[in-house]
């Protein structure tokens, strides 16, 4: 079939909505690293809608730091693709424009540092996930023994992670008499504009500590805080959006109608003048704090104890009461431990989650949720577990959440199907277990492992014996019985 092109853009269906400004003439000023469906359906849009506002300067040129599959997607289709934004009966196609160009960092690493040092790149985006900054969760440092950290602490002739891009685009930019760009994380963890600073100065300070100055002292590295559902696409949903537009779109994404991006007024440059969905803030936690502890906190447990049950969907999860209460209840447990912005209105923001994770249309699989689940505990679920104990408040929900991630480590669901545990601690977490003859060894397995497991937390007595009783009731009973019980 012929593929969504510029050339077949006039002949698509009247209700498509198409790029509103000459493509031609759009200018990239933003270079994004690590280009995925979140990406896409995220933070382009809000650059598609500077180009369409008028202001040409925020062109998009993208890069996976793996694979060539987005390229390979993206580039036949002279970069366009369609957002589906779906709510109930009623969808949206949007073509977005603003990607004019995809690159593959492992095959051309200059053409990617050449791209980040232009004079015309702004703003770099980051989603390339907690792996990507190469820090150590538990101390923050480099990763020395990482291979690819390994190579570009040896040379930066050819960056093979995003620290080492940076790096090596701002010592080009630096050398030109160009000023730094504002780099952004926009990868789903806390402090994330800390985090990468943080990446950046320990690479740059071993390469030349003069660098390492520069950056810190004129570079910008916002915190911020991203929202939008978007699930993963699918063959279906290729093959009907086909027979909608008369062509096919190997590049679409799906999407809810909600999008939030908050951003820390820190920039060393330019910026576009950001239109709905996105608030310019001087603190970003606060809100950060709200998401990552009422959607992701929730998400996290709706999609472990649904995977368990045999559940593929969260909005089928939350056909069921009990699933609905268990959500109810750890948001009131969470919400305790919040410090909300003014702007912000809890139980409003409650409602408006629930919606969203009614929302059929979406399709949003459990089991893409639990995907890399040590790396979202402790900010998900952990933290907001110490916030509660501290203040000497209950655990019920939150302790279920984290018993079912345990149980879903085994690979086997309720029903004794088997799933794969995709994550990049799971054979480290599985020998663990493999060692463990009983709940109570397999909970201490667990809680000794301080990759994932805060010290301080591992020891609290209360949360222990909270997780002893919830595994056991997951391992004998299933997750629906355990769901029952709360």
């Amino acid at each position: 079939m012929t593929r969504l092109s510029s050339a077949t853009l006039a002949g698509l269906p009247a209700d498509i909505v198409r790029p509103g400004y000459d493509r031609a003439a759009v200018r990239p000023g933003v270079v994004h690293l690590g280009i995925g469906a979140f990406n896409r359906a995220h933070q382009a849009v809000i650059f598609d809608d500077a180009l369409t506002a008028g202001d040409l300067r925020w062109g998009v040129i993208a890069a996976s730091l793996r694979s060539p599959g987005v390229r390979d997607q993206m580039m036949p289709q002279d970069c366009l693709y369609t957002m589906l934004v779906r709510d109930g009966s009623a969808e949206q196609a949007r073509i977005i424009g603003v990607v004019s160009q995809v690159l593959v960092a492992p095959e051309d690493p200059a053409a990617l540092v050449a791209s980040l040092a232009a004079p015309d790149t702004h703003i770099v985006t980051l989603t390339v996930t907690e792996k990507g900054y190469k820090l150590d969760p538990a101390t923050g440092a480099l990763i020395e023994g990482d291979p690819q950290l390994a190579a570009d602490l040896a040379s930066l002739a050819a960056p093979q992670t995003a620290p080492g891009f940076l790096v090596a685009a701002l010592a080009a930019r630096r050398a030109a008499g160009l000023p730094p760009f504002t780099a952004i994380s926009c990868d789903n963890l806390p402090h994330n504009g800390t985090r990468l600073r943080n990446a950046v100065l320990a690479l740059a300070a071993r390469h030349d500590p003069a660098l390492a100055d520069w950056i810190a002292a004129e570079g910008a590295f916002p915190e911020t805080m991203v929202d939008r559902i978007v699930p993963a696409t699918t063959d279906a949903d290729i093959a009907a959006l086909a027979d909608r537009l008369g062509v096919e779109d190997q590049a679409m994404v799906k999407t809810e109608p909600f999008l939030q991006w908050v951003i820390e007024d820190k920039f060393c440059g330019p910026r576009p003048d950001f239109g709905a969905g996105v608030q310019v803030t001087a603190a970003v936690a606060p809100w950060e704090e709200a998401k990552l502890r009422l959607l992701n906190g929730a998400h996290s447990g709706i999609a472990y104890l649904g995977g368990l049950a045999g559940i593929d969907h969260v909005h089928e999860v939350l056909a069921l009461s009990e699933a609905r209460h268990f959500v109810e209840t750890l948001w009131d447990e969470a919400q305790t431990t919040l410090s909300p912005p003014p702007e912000l209105d809890v139980a409003a923001y409650r409602r408006e989650l629930m919606a969203r994770f009614d929302n059929p249309t979406l399709q949003h699989r459990t089991r893409q949720i639990a995907m890399d689940g040590s790396q979202k505990l402790p900010q998900r679920l952990l933290a907001t577990i110490a916030a509660r104990l501290s203040a000497g408040q209950g655990i019920d929900a939150l302790s279920l959440a984290v018993a079912a991630w345990v149980r879903w480590q085994a690979g086997v669901d309720d029903r004794g199907e088997a799933h794969v545990v995709d994550d990049p601690l799971a054979a480290a977490i599985a020998a663990r277990l493999a060692d463990a003859p009983s709940t109570k060894a397999r909970v201490d397995a667990i809680l000794a492992f301080d990759a994932v497991v805060p010290a301080d937390l591992a020891g609290n007595a209360a949360f222990r014996a909270a997780l002893i009783r919830w595994l056991a009731i997951l391992e004998a009973d299933g997750a629906r019985a355990a769901l029952a019980q709360l």
